[in-house]
């Protein structure tokens, strides 16, 4: 195959996986991901559930999903926003989610952190009492506080 046809078949690759890309970022509404809107998970009828027992729950009057989802900071939070978004639909795509979904280990260490980050006094009166730490299998905000964001 000569380097003319190479191109060819490059450039029509790129075209249709531009074209295939850019269709179902729009269909989806991939672009509601890179705000901070509540809405945009529910874009998604699988997390709908999650998102109406946000609305029920005491964390709806002070936080929204990226405050608990995504750690703090510009990249961290679109770093993390890409990875979840790309094997969301990987897995939404493929139909190889769970159902009902859990959380990740990597996730769930974030949304650990969000909590300490936010009730900082009272996890700080709490931890000195005990030698271990959530990552090593200790104490867990979300472990005996599961519902608080998502009431079901």
């Amino acid at each position: 195959m000569g380097a003319r046809r190479w191109l060819t078949l490059i450039a029509l690759i790129a075209g249709i996986t531009a074209g295939v890309g850019a269709y179902t970022f729009v269909y989806a509404r991939g672009y509601s991901y890179v705000t901070n809107d509540p809405q945009a998970c529910a874009n998604c009828h699988i997390m709908r559930a999650h998102y109406d027992a946000w609305t029920r729950a005491s964390h709806r009057a002070v936080a929204v999903c990226n405050d608990c989802h995504t750690p703090p900071g510009l990249v961290p939070k679109y770093m993390t926003k890409g990875l979840n978004g790309f094997w969301h639909s990987f897995y939404f795509t493929t139909g190889r989610f769970p159902d009902p979904i859990r959380i990740t280990e990597r996730n769930q260490q974030v949304t650990e952190m969000a909590c300490r980050k936010c009730h900082a006094e009272i996890t700080m009166a709490i931890d000195p009492a005990h030698t271990t730490t959530a990552a090593a299998g200790g104490l867990s905000c979300t472990k005996c506080h599961n519902d608080v964001g998502h009431i079901e």
